[in-house]
């Protein structure tokens, strides 16, 4: 039994990578388009060329991780490494050159690939590291859930403070490039330290040694049923969440219009992306907490299905809300929901890629820990790239105006209010669709573990 320090530590890395990744995801769209100066439509090509090239990277860097031998295991020391990269790439990628429109495309494209590079370094072994913490299916469903309730804690900090912090710094500088970069380097600071806390705190218990060559590795990923359904899963969970989350900033900038007020008693407060954003951040740590007796008790596979059936019916609903105090209440408190649902499925997702790992090792004999959880950064990564090219591409399709102070239209309107709604529902339908045929259930599970402990054994 693993102890409390290490979950914890455990849950640090994915505080720190979650606070870049939020910021990437919701407010990097808004920052090349209405900031950096970028066109949606060039915004939207960025997106997507930059994370499929991360998304291919990333095996790689399994492939890498899985036969790195150190005193500190093999997946635990890139921690250390990658921490202070890690937050200087973040620096430089909210970084605006005076440049001309050429100049500053190559910047951002040059920038953000670096940026996704050197997380990819980090984050697809600290991913791994799952698979060898513990041999526990429960116990490794445990660290998960600290995992993702420390990732939404970090995410509620960035998505909450950033931008209260843009605002700070733009009154100090008078420059809009400039407060954005400041931000950043705010946020870098505190991601660099938590890294190194993780590393710290994380021990590697699991001693699995890859005497498979690459290309076995590979052909034993391809031919693994469970692995390419878990993808299809992952990819439409990032999907469900980048997109919303991504059009949140321009919804609230032209369908919701800034000064609104929600009144709360005698408390009145301000109602903005960074506070849905935020509050949805803090809903997601519920659903973690709850992830664990629920998958106890019914099973990963059911607990995801039934908790997307969920979120599809809710994401509906959002479409039909008013624009009027009840329908931002409404607003909200759909926000809280959804965001307890996504909340319960991402410890699942992450702790069914341990199972496969597991699946492969008993089938195969490939302690291929790394590349099988590359892929499942793999998918967070396309995930995020498709459904932030199509925010910008759908925008684009219904006549948004990039304009300063442009007044969108009555289609553009209608086009922000279905990436809010309709649009996630059909991708949370896809994924049931999806996870119906993954043939991992809690029993088939345990029988595998046991086998696993008798084998490990010899």
């Amino acid at each position: 039994m693993a102890r409390l320090s290490e979950k914890i530590g455990y849950g640090f890395g994915d505080m720190s990578s979650s606070m870049f990744w939020k910021i990437f995801s919701y407010y990097l769209p808004i920052f090349y388009s209405n900031i950096y100066g970028l066109s949606l439509a060039d915004t939207a090509i960025l997106l997507l060329v930059t994370r499929i090239w991360d998304a291919v990277s990333d095996p790689m860097m399994g492939i890498l991780a899985d036969r790195t031998r150190t005193r500190w295991g093999k997946y635990r020391p890139y921690l250390l490494w990658m921490a202070l990269p890690f937050s200087l790439c973040g620096v430089l990628l909210f970084t605006t050159p005076e440049w001309g429109t050429t100049g500053k495309l190559v910047w951002a494209y040059v920038t953000y690939i670096l940026m996704m590079t050197v997380y990819t370094a980090i984050n697809v072994p600290y991913g791994a590291m799952l698979g060898v913490v513990t041999a526990e299916s429960d116990e490794k469903t445990i660290f998960s859930s600290f995992r993702m309730f420390f990732a939404y804690g970090g995410s509620f900090i960035a998505l909450f403070s950033w931008e209260p912090l843009c605002r700070f710094f733009k009154v100090s500088t008078g420059s809009d490039t400039l407060s954005w970069q400041y931000a950043m380097l705010v946020i870098a600071a505190v991601c660099l330290l938590i890294f190194l806390l993780c590393f710290g705190l994380t021990r590697e218990h699991i001693k699995s040694v890859s005497t498979a060559s690459v290309g076995k590795d590979f052909r034993s990923l391809l031919a693994n049923v469970p692995w390419w359904l878990l993808i299809g899963a992952a990819l439409c969970s990032n999907l469900f969440n980048t997109v919303r989350g991504a059009t949140a900033a321009y919804f609230f900038k032209d369908y919701i219009g800034d000064g609104i007020f929600l009144s709360l008693g005698d408390l009145s407060f301000l109602f903005y992306a960074g506070l849905f954003l935020g509050v949805g951040e803090v809903s997601n740590m519920v659903g973690v907490v709850l992830a664990v007796p629920l998958s106890h008790t019914y099973g990963k596979k059911s607990t995801y299905i039934a908790t997307m059936v969920g979120l599809a019916v809710l994401s509906v609903l959002f479409f039909f809300l008013p624009t009027n105090a009840t329908g931002f209440w409404l607003m909200l408190l759909l926000q809280v929901v959804i965001s307890i649902g996504t909340g319960i499925v991402s410890p699942l997702i992450w702790s069914m890629y341990a199972d496969v790992s597991d699946y492969a090792e008993l089938k195969d004999g490939t302690a291929s820990t790394g590349l099988i959880f590359s892929s499942s950064s793999m998918a967070q990564k396309f995930g995020g790239a498709f459904g932030g090219a199509a925010v910008m591409w759908i925008l684009a399709a219904f006549g948004y105006d990039t304009a300063a102070g442009a007044t969108q239209s009555a289609e553009a309107l209608r086009g922000l209010n279905l990436l809010m709604s309709w649009i996630p529902a059909a991708v949370a339908v896809v994924s049931i669709g999806v996870v119906y045929f993954y043939p991992l259930t809690k029993e088939r599970v345990a029988h595998i573990n046991e086998e696993l402990r008798a084998v490990r054994r010899t």
